[in-house]
């Protein structure tokens, strides 16, 4: 492992230094002409170059990230079946109950706002050990909570540790796997975490009926422990500029001189470590006040995830209320939202880098992020008949396959445009991918937040059927449109896009 470093002292011949990444030391030299004193990566092949990292290796990285997200993201749900439990418990009505529910996701939406920026300043590594590590103490303590104000505010405060991921996956996929690998990489991290969502329900379910609902947090706990133990095993830094800054360090230590920089401490030259910090904290926000690429893009996933959680948050209360079914048997009928997730992400991964490299093919080489955009075809398609297959048998009362295969369809459909805006996001801004990813995250979690709080008076005032057929046709009204416009303006919109930085 090692990282060439470039110098030239007094006019003397340009040499390049290559530090072992283990000892520190400065084995060899040869003459280059570049830049005098510039920390870069000895060639495009580097293997300290995250891009260039053995698969197993790359793959080792993701599914730690995935993992963890699991966890996190099946937190967000585990709550749905036991809410009637929890407030009778803690003397909450239903509003209070659902709202200890998705004031986790009301989290999510602040704290990538601050996580991803601090990942591209302090590292990807630093950034997940913190925050796995505080959403472990605050979720053991929703267990323990004796009153309604504390678990409200202990939710909240596990949805701020937890809201890393939605920052750091991002980010951490762009950074070890090229665009034409994308498909592949996005489709193991967000399979799992994807599962989450739909298995806490079921997983909250059997607890509830089995024991306390306090095993809820519990349970995850110790979950999160585990995890905790092997991203600190497994997980490495993936951030380049970080990588770079370290050996940086590395060989001004081993040669005693200071001149040695790269290019991230170049734009930060003459800056204070606040300006630096004011100037990364405040990016998420730059980019979803002046970049409509990031705008477009935020609200369209927003919608998508929106639904789901929707979906996520009202399915059980359908199977007990409208059915009869016991909390337990209620959950596993999230397995049908799961079967659909877990086709459409193995689907979906696979589409995405085919097309990606025929789009490309066609274009002699050259590569853009609008080629994500095609894969939200079928999620025009394919939402508007789950929402009405599930909603209308719903309302009819009928067997309760139907209703799953009409979720399961949701949910697939769901999956293609899901992954086609994340992908969107990282090939657009790939030196700032977690703080674009923080920026779309906002607008996504509110809404995931928002959409379950209305959820019982849409249903109540419209019944199922038409409850679903407005969702279906605010879907094809935004859906439609919305890809066709990225497709044709996207590149004109990107070039005219303010820095990042």
């Amino acid at each position: 492992m090692s990282t060439e470093i470039k110098s030239s002292e007094m006019g003397h011949d340009t040499t390049s230094y290559t530090i072992d990444a283990e000892s520190g030391k400065v084995p060899e030299t040869k003459n280059i002409e570049t830049d005098s004193y510039l920390v870069t990566f000895n060639t495009p092949a580097d293997p300290d170059n995250p891009l260039q990292w053995p698969v197993a290796k790359k793959w080792v990285v993701t599914g730690v990230l995935s993992a963890t997200g699991l966890n996190r993201i099946m937190v967000s749900t585990i709550m749905a079946p036991a809410l009637i439990d929890i407030g009778s418990s803690l003397h909450m009505n239903q509003e209070e109950s659902v709202m200890g529910m998705s004031v986790y996701l009301l989290a999510t939406a602040f704290g990538p706002l601050v996580i991803g920026p601090l990942s591209e300043v302090y590292g990807r590594q630093p950034v997940l050990h913190v925050t796995n590590i505080w959403f472990l103490v605050w979720n053991i303590i929703c267990g323990f909570a004796n009153g309604k104000g504390l678990l409200i505010a202990s939710r909240l405060l596990a949805g701020l540790g937890a809201s890393a991921i939605y920052a750091l996956a991002g980010g951490v996929l762009g950074d070890i796997w090229p665009s034409e690998q994308r498909g592949r990489s996005m489709a193991l991290y967000i399979l799992i975490p994807m599962l989450g969502a739909a298995v806490g329900p079921i997983v909250g379910g059997f607890i509830t009926e089995a024991t306390t609902w306090r095993w809820i947090f519990w349970s995850t706990s110790i979950l999160q422990a585990v995890m905790v133990a092997g991203s600190f095993l497994a997980f490495k830094e993936t951030y380049a500029p970080i990588i770079l800054q370290r050996k940086a360090n590395l060989v001004r230590r081993s040669t005693g001189n200071s001149q040695y920089y790269t290019e991230m401490e170049k734009l930060a030259s003459g800056r204070s470590s606040l300006w630096v910090i004011q100037r990364s904290l405040t990016r998420p926000l730059r980019l979803l006040a002046f970049h409509p690429i990031i705008q477009a893009q935020s609200l369209l996933s927003a919608f998508d995830y929106g639904i789901l959680y929707l979906m996520l948050s009202s399915f059980s209360d359908l199977w007990t209320t409208q059915y009869g079914e016991s909390v337990a048997i209620s959950g596993l009928h999230y397995i049908a939202i799961c079967l659909g997730e877990i086709v459409g992400v193995l689907i979906t991964g696979h589409t995405m880098d085919a097309s990606f490299r025929w789009l490309k093919s066609r274009a002699h080489g050259a590569d853009q992020p609008e080629y994500r955009m095609p894969l939200v075809i079928p999620s025009v398609i394919l939402m508007p008949v789950g929402l009405l297959m599930y909603g209308w048998a719903a309302q009819a009362n009928t067997f309760w396959l139907v209703i799953d295969v009409g979720a399961a369809i949701l949910a697939f459909g769901m999956t293609f445009a899901g992954q086609a805006f994340q992908a969107y996001v990282i090939d657009t801004y790939a030196d700032h991918t977690s703080s674009a990813s923080a920026a779309s995250q906002f607008i996504r979690s509110l809404t995931a937040f928002g959409f379950p709080l209305f959820a019982p008076a849409m249903y109540n005032a419209l019944g199922y059927g038409w409850g679903n057929t407005l969702l279906a046709f605010l879907t094809l009204i935004i859906m439609i449109p919305a890809p066709l416009l990225i497709w044709f303006y996207g590149p004109g919109l990107r070039q005219r896009a303010r820095s990042s930085y």
